[in-house]
């Protein structure tokens, strides 16, 4: 038991949409990752997801509407709600995601993630 900086561990990679995992509690998965520019259009079917920005501005879309979160805020993506997200500059985000999260969710191609590092 460690106590973990988040900056510190920012520092060890620079790639983006390539999630770390910095802890796990109670079946979930706390990730760090760098994004820029826009992800693709995918949901969840059985996992809620959070994102919380450390620095930056991360947009994410829904269809209805657009939800833009800055430093110090965070947004949960219920299971099943389509989204993409997008980050006109770099942000670093935390994710709380269950281990079980696919990053792409129901869609598969070359940036679906099929483990995460530990960092």
């Amino acid at each position: 038991m460690d106590k973990i900086n988040i900056n510190e561990k920012f520092s060890l990679f620079s790639d983006l949409w390539q999630p770390r995992i910095v802890a796990e509690l109670n079946g979930q998965y706390v990730k760090l990752a760098r994004l820029k520019g826009e992800f693709i259009w995918h949901q969840h079917d059985s996992e809620d997801e959070m994102f919380m920005v450390i620095k930056g501005q991360l947009t994410i879309k829904l269809r209805d509407r657009d939800i833009v979160l800055n430093a110090g805020e965070f947004f949960v993506i219920p299971r099943g709600v389509e989204h993409l997200p997008v980050a006109q500059e770099e942000v670093q985000v935390m994710l709380f995601e269950p281990q079980s999260v696919i990053n792409t969710g129901n869609i598969k191609n070359e940036k679906t993630q099929r483990s995460s590092e530990f960092i």
